[in-house]
């Protein structure tokens, strides 16, 4: 005997040592913990869903009634969309506790909502819904200026008259948005309650591209009073024309980008009935038209049934236009009833007088300036002639 174990006895020794620190206690203790995890995962959430209003509903109010929020968990997906798949825009507030949306919803639509929040230990709770928004017994629309597919000039700002009174109108402006490119800030100013206008800083860039949408569908402008208007409108700014009218000497600039391409002698308002001073925006041409001294208080002075070449600068009845009965007064004396008049012919057949050049050369949205008139500036909201004010003056 040599006294040595035999290898048999060892190599059994070491497997069962091996099976033992392998296989015993380490495999128990992992059963356990992946069955608690699988146990805690399947637990339902403890997330809460609510949303405002109920599954259902009828008649709900545009604004203020939607709204998603979230018990004993966070929100991580909202999404609101009528039946056509238009969603609504809104975010996520409070730290996950809430979601509003960003504007007011239309009128007379069906709205699905899904919402999903998610607790602390990461199970999600759903919840989905639907509900009808009211259908409106009164109404509003706005009539615009420019119309869609325009081209115009640098002066024109994109004007919108409602038909009710607004009594709401910071609703009102929120739905309505307007962009430009190349890019200016435009801002909104309300003349009286049934008005605003928009316009950058400085005259439009020509070649500029503006874009407005009106989402007024559902917008209630006054109680019980909702816009029912959903469009676009595009229109596109042309090259710039500048026209200087001097009532002290009686003659007018064009200035088309910053160069002079013509001086014209003219005739402005006599004595008692001056021609207003400012800056001023052809918003309507007209080849002939009607001028009755009745219909701007100046009773039966004049009624002249065929001006030519008529251009419209305020709603009180200035005009820049053709005349044929003023003699030897252009580029002389002022001997108008408060328009500016250019010489011209009768019947307005003739291209190459002043009043046929101007009217062929211009287009809405061009800018008319009258200095050294004895009358004072013409008021911004007579017309589309907000440029008249400071730019302070007009964001108020």
């Amino acid at each position: 005997m040599n006294g040595r174990r035999p290898i048999s006895t060892v190599l059994l020794g070491a497997a069962l040592f091996l099976v033992t620190a392998c296989g015993g206690g380490g495999d128990s203790g992992d059963d356990k913990g992946s069955s608690g995890k699988a146990a805690e995962a399947n637990k339902e959430s403890q997330a809460v869903v609510a949303v405002a209003p109920k599954d259902g509903a009828d008649g709900v109010a545009t604004s203020g009634a939607l709204k998603v929020t979230a018990d004993k968990g966070k929100l991580t997906e909202v999404k609101v969309a009528d039946t056509k798949g238009n969603e609504v825009q809104g975010a996520i507030t409070g730290g996950g506790k809430s979601w509003t949306p960003a504007r007011h919803l239309a009128a007379s639509t069906e709205y699905k909502v899904h919402a999903v929040a998610k607790d602390k230990a990461g199970r999600a709770s759903a919840k989905d819904s639907r509900f009808t928004t009211l259908t409106p017994k009164n109404t509003f629309i706005g009539t615009f200026t420019p119309e869609d597919g325009s081209k115009v000039g640098v002066g024109m700002p994109f004007s919108i008259r409602f038909s009710r009174g607004i009594t709401h109108p910071e609703d009102v402006e929120k739905a309505i948005s307007v962009k430009a490119e190349p890019s200016v800030p435009v801002e909104g100013h309300w003349f009286g309650n049934d008005r605003i206008d928009f316009r950058p800083e400085k005259y439009w860039a020509k070649g500029t591209e503006v874009t407005v949408k009106l989402s007024l569908d559902g917008v209630e402008g006054r109680p019980g009073v909702y816009g029912k208007q959903t469009k676009t409108v595009k229109f596109t700014v042309g090259r710039s024309q500048i026209s200087t009218v001097d009532a002290k000497t009686h003659m007018m600039t064009v200035e088309r980008d910053g160069k002079t391409i013509k001086k014209i002698p003219i005739t402005t308002g006599k004595p008692g009935y001056e021609t207003w001073n400012g800056k001023m925006v052809i918003s309507e041409r007209l080849r002939v038209t009607r001028m009755n001294g009745e219909t701007v208080g100046y009773g039966g002075e004049y009624d002249i049934k065929d001006v030519p070449h008529a251009q419209r600068l305020t709603d009180s009845g200035t005009f820049i236009h053709g005349n044929y009965w003023g003699g030897g007064t252009f580029g002389n004396v002022n001997s108008s009833h408060g328009c500016i008049g250019l010489g011209d012919v009768r019947g307005g057949y003739d291209k190459k007088v002043p009043a046929a050049w101007f009217f062929d050369h211009s287009m809405t949205g061009d800018v008319v300036v009258v200095k050294n008139s004895h009358d004072k500036t013409v008021d911004g909201g007579n017309g589309l002639n907000g440029w008249n004010m400071s730019w302070a003056d007009w964001k108020k």
